[in-house]
């Protein structure tokens, strides 16, 4: 059993960082809304097959609603974010910034009514891991770099981490399928919709041609379909059933890591003393507070599951 757990989790260590450089490449020729909504509908509807024939029950309506809202907030807010912010920030840096998400999991619940209140140690690991991420993004007089990042995606990615907080904060409260699973896919569904809608208003098909889609774009949706959606979260849904949370959980302090050495080693993106740092302090500050916090910590993994599928 040890070796089957640590199989899966290496190999959610791996999948899941490695999702943040797929998105870059497939947003490189695929307009980046339409991508996630291609991703997450065939996606869903795999899931939903899949239990379906496993025995699940379908949803029922007040469950059905219940998931175009997370599906919205997560899938569109969050990953829709995360895919289009891509197109101008590097992926390690991105994922360094979604992997601050468990921090802002702590303020929203801290802000809900009846919500879980950070004691002084969490409020601590809140004050360091913010002070990483202004490091991280901030202007050159705090950041000490000479690499200026896209404003609007800085503001988008830390848009996303807002929007998944909130989803993830409704999601535990709300009324939905006992399966996990059936639930995951549901949300892509509906989510993917949400995400088709955006990328008509928004335009991003006017001008892009399809014959400009490069393959590397292409295997980048793919790989996000079956190693992203599919692989590494039914190995995340094993290993809560099969190995301590606490094991679990360190995916999320992982996964950045990874996507930053993978976006260095494949993207010929920059590893400068600052994001070194700033990964340190943000990684650091959220074991701090997984420490401390442990239920907040917990809700945190709930709602983060798929993000860091993900971004």
């Amino acid at each position: 059993m040890r070796t089957k757990i640590w199989t899966a989790l290496i190999a959610l260590y791996i999948v899941w960082g490695s999702t943040y450089l797929a998105i870059r490449f497939a947003v490189e020729t695929i307009p980046p809304f339409l991508h996630a909504g291609v991703r997450f509908l065939i996606s869903g509807i795999i899931l939903l097959a899949w239990r379906r024939a496993a025995g699940d029950p379908w949803p029922t309506r007040m469950q059905w609603r219940s998931l175009f809202i997370i599906g919205t907030l997560l899938l569109l807010g969050g990953n829709g974010l995360v895919s289009w912010a891509e197109q101008f920030i590097p992926s390690g840096v991105a994922a360094l910034v979604i992997g601050a998400v468990p921090m802002f999991m702590v303020v929203a619940e801290a802000i809900r009514p009846g919500g879980v209140k950070p004691n002084w140690q969490s409020i601590v690991g809140l004050l360091i891991g913010f002070a990483g991420i202004l490091i991280l993004v901030g202007p050159s007089e705090i950041s000490g770099s000479d690499v200026i990042l896209n404003p609007l995606g800085v503001v988008a990615l830390i848009g996303a981490c807002i929007f998944w907080s909130a989803g993830s904060v409704y999601s535990k409260h709300a009324d939905l399928p006992k399966s996990t699973l059936m639930t995951t896919g549901g949300e892509m569904l509906i989510g993917s919709m949400s995400i088709f809608a955006v990328s008509l208003v928004s335009g991003e098909l006017s001008g892009w041609d399809p014959a400009s889609v490069t393959a590397k774009s292409i295997w980048g949706v793919v790989y996000l379909i079956l190693a992203g959606s599919l692989i590494g979260f039914v190995s995340f849904v094993w290993l809560l059933q099969n190995a301590p949370i606490s094991l679990v959980a360190t995916y999320a302090y992982v996964n950045p890591i990874v996507a930053v050495l993978l976006g260095v080693l494949f993207a010929n993106e920059t590893l400068e003393p600052r994001i070194g740092l700033a990964a340190a302090i943000i990684v650091g500050s959220v074991i701090f507070i997984n420490a401390n916090r442990p239920r907040v910590m917990e809700e945190a993994r709930g709602g983060a599951k798929m993000m860091n599928d993900e971004g």
